[in-house]
């Protein structure tokens, strides 16, 4: 998977998605944006390498969607369900790639966080 090409999708989403809110949200989401893609990368390479099964590579990813959903949250004037719909975005821009990628289906087209 490459790196900076999920992160600039995914930023790109966030953007589109959080459009109201960007100014004071921007820094938040680059900063989420990069973990999340480091995470589906590291995923990749983990199961690659035989070291993760399906189920912890969906934890992992669990794990970091709660997260990134907390420090959006953390914007003024993002709500639960602005949160929710970038997250959503970010991920369902690159969900087609990095589920071939993987050879499962880890994310949703058009996810759901």
């Amino acid at each position: 998977m490459d790196l900076e090409k999920l992160l600039k999708d995914m930023l790109a989403a966030m953007e589109k998605s959080l459009k109201p809110q960007w100014k004071g949200a921007k820094g938040f989401a680059s900063g989420e944006a990069k973990k999340l893609a480091h995470t589906l990368v590291d995923i990749g390479t983990m199961r690659a390498a035989g070291e993760i099964t399906e189920d912890q590579a969906r934890l992992l990813l669990d794990m970091q969607k709660a997260a990134a959903r907390a420090v959006l949250l953390a914007v003024e004037g993002i709500g639960v369900v602005a949160a929710e719909q970038a997250m959503a975005a970010a991920l369902g821009v690159v969900a087609a790639p990095v589920n071939k990628a993987l050879g499962f289906n880890l994310l949703s087209v058009g996810a759901t966080t």
